[in-house]
């Protein structure tokens, strides 16, 4: 089935702008023939497997369908597991963005119960949960479904799989005979064909066909790296594979023209190829990559689309795809005419999933590596300009000195020592330095990044702007605070002189691996030998000019930096470097902030509420009661 244009499935301007906003340039297959059959109101049956797009094939419809004026749950979606259900939540609130009044809430167990409650509470007209936990809130009177429209099962063999059979029936007996109801299955089992007899309305059949799309040429190959440390790891790649030629492929306009900017401000060749440039543009900038007039195209998937470029060493997926007939179609760029070429994909947070379930459906064989360190950057550097000085030196495509040699020679330098000053000249020569043009520059030498620093938890005082490098990491959303030695209580007191730590904001992690990732997820429970890995050196003393604030949250109450930042900026308007070194406890927070600033600070976070806790500030050394 071929794709189409979002804009040409009937939606509205609100939908259509935020799935251009999301990266989404045509629909999928599956969302071609499931979204127009869904907006007119029909029942559906879609066999496709995880991978193909098809959570955005009945999200979209679905948030379609809400009217916003009516504060009541209009949209079920059941999934398996609280992974799935989490990312279909994020992806639901990104699809609403723009329709305003529409509220998307996960709810499955392990979450606690009042934030659900308040969700439901205050009018979440999209619910995505796993069958326990609906089920259990419909018992229980927080989830009513009166004025449900729309009922998916995503993933219904799976659900069924697990045991959810008997919560499922027990849900669609329940909900109003009026409303439309979509299965989403990879197989069709018996149980499954028994329940779409039992509960639909003459349903459509769609079945997208999982096929095997990959590209036996290229080597796959992902790595799993902060967001913000992407650009990082990629010139990493760069140099330590001395690639020369190649596409980095981004979702959205915006990112590539950022791209294309930093490389540049990094020594780079690049252009950029997005779907904002005239076509006399995108011809002239095609016409100097295939003459090799610069290194590395940054483009968009649309604009790239139909490119005939031989050759290319490499394909970096900086962003993910939005599916995995996408994917297959970038990495088919290179590796043709059975020459090897290579795809590097790079993964951050929960993107993970998004990739397992594309290798599941287009049977990839890609496997995971770590970033090259430092010193294996360095090496290959090394490597590739002794490689091009012994070729000169064989070539003998060179001018002789050997009178500025004598000349050195006669005043007592040895001959090692003047090779060596020539290469560091070399090394270290200007771009429009008089070098020999057989003599490319080589990049600038490679500086300590804190992608290699040791990670502290959290941190201290935040560098001024001018005196900062630049830094494209940011921290782990696995981060935990140091546990309370005091039995979980603060004194009576609060520290008038509470430890030292590196900022949050500037501490950088490369990502654990997703398996790890996966069980330490924010979970209050877990066992004190599982966090004690992660935990920090206690804090010895705050910066000059800075003095500590008391906050009665903690770890208790799923604080983190962030919260306590965003906070302060939030309430006060004031910087967010007024902030320092933020010390978590199981049930208070100490955190330093600019003396000048501190009185107005504890004011304005008198009374303001945090996760559910209204906050009681106060100042170091003053007593206060949790």
């Amino acid at each position: 089935m071929e794709k189409r244009p979002f804009a040409e499935l009937g939606l509205s301007p609100e939908l259509l702008k935020a799935v251009h906003k999301m990266g989404f340039e045509e629909a999928a297959p599956i969302q071609t023939a499931v979204i127009p059959a869904i907006l007119e109101g029909r029942d559906v049956v879609g066999q496709s497997s995880t991978g193909s797009g098809k959570t955005a094939a009945f999200a979209i419809p679905a948030i379609e369908k809400v009217d916003p004026q009516i504060r009541k749950v209009q949209v079920l979606i059941l999934c398996p597991t609280r992974e799935l259900a989490v990312q279909v939540a994020e992806e639901a609130a990104k699809l609403s963005l723009f329709k305003r009044g529409v509220q998307a809430v996960p709810i499955y167990g392990g979450q606690s119960y009042e934030r659900q409650f308040r969700a439901l509470a205050a009018g979440a007209q999209v619910v995505i949960g796993t069958p326990g936990r609906v089920m259990d809130h419909m018992d229980r009177g927080t989830l009513k479904l009166d004025a449900l429209k729309l009922v998916v099962l995503d993933e219904a063999d799976r659900m069924l799989d697990m045991g959810f059979r008997d919560d499922i029936e027990h849900i669609l007996k329940s909900v109003p005979d009026q409303r439309q109801l979509l299965f989403f299955s990879a197989t069709m089992p018996r149980i499954i064909q028994d329940l779409i007899k039992r509960y639909t309305r003459d349903p459509a059949w769609i079945k997208i066909e999982s096929v095997a799309q990959n590209a036996p040429q290229v080597e796959q190959v992902y790595f799993e790296v902060d967001r913000r440390s992407k650009i990082e790891a990629l010139t990493r790649l760069v140099d330590v594979h001395d690639f020369r030629y190649g596409i980095i492929f981004c979702s959205t306009k915006i990112m590539v023209d950022e791209l294309d900017e930093h490389l540049h401000a990094r020594g780079y060749a690049t252009d950029r190829l997005h779907g904002d440039l005239s076509q006399m543009q995108r011809d002239r900038v095609m016409d100097k990559f295939r003459r090799r007039a610069f290194e590395f195209l940054v483009a968009t998937d649309v604009a790239a689309r139909g490119l005939d470029v031989d050759d290319l060493e490499v394909v970096f997926n900086f962003d993910l795809p939005n599916d995995a007939e996408d994917y297959t179609h970038r990495i088919g760029r290179t590796g043709r005419a059975g020459k090897k070429g290579r795809a590097f994909t790079f993964v951050s947070g929960r993107e993970i999933y998004k990739l397992q379930n594309m290798v599941h459906f287009a049977k990839l064989k890609i496997r995971r590596e770590t970033i090259p360190s430092l010193d294996q950057v360095e090496e290959a550097r090394a490597n590739v300009f002794f490689e091009k000085l012994r070729a000169i030196l064989e070539t003998k495509e060179f001018v002789v000195n050997d009178r500025m040699i004598d000349r050195l020679l006669e005043q007592g330098y040895t001959s090692t020592d003047i090779c060596s000053a020539l290469i560091h000249m070399l090394q270290s020569a200007p771009a429009s330095g008089a070098a020999p043009a057989a003599a490319k520059k080589l990049p600038p030498p490679v500086q300590e990044t804190e992608m290699d620093r040791p990670k502290p938890r959290y941190g201290g005082p935040r560098p001024h702007a001018a005196q900062k490098a630049p830094s494209f990491a940011k921290p782990s959303s696995v981060a935990r605070p140091m546990e309370d030695k005091t039995e979980g209580r603060p004194s009576a007191a609060v520290p008038s002189a509470p430890t030292k730590a590196v900022a949050a904001k500037e501490s950088v992690r490369p990502e654990k691996p997703s398996a790890e990732r996966d069980n330490f997820d924010g979970d209050p429970d877990e066992s004190t030998a599982r966090r004690s890995k992660y935990e920090r050196a206690p804090r010895t003393g705050r910066e000059p000019g800075m003095t500590t604030v008391f906050l009665n949250v903690g770890r208790k109450h799923l604080v983190t930096p962030a919260d306590i930042v965003g906070k302060i900026a939030g309430v006060t308007r004031l910087p967010a470097d007024v902030v320092g070194a933020i010390d978590i406890h199981q049930r208070h927070v100490l955190v330093d902030v600019a003396e000048e600033h501190a009185a107005l600070i504890v004011k304005k976070l008198a009374g303001i509420q945090m996760k559910g806790e209204s906050l009681v500030p106060a100042m170091a050394g003053k007593e206060v009661k949790e």
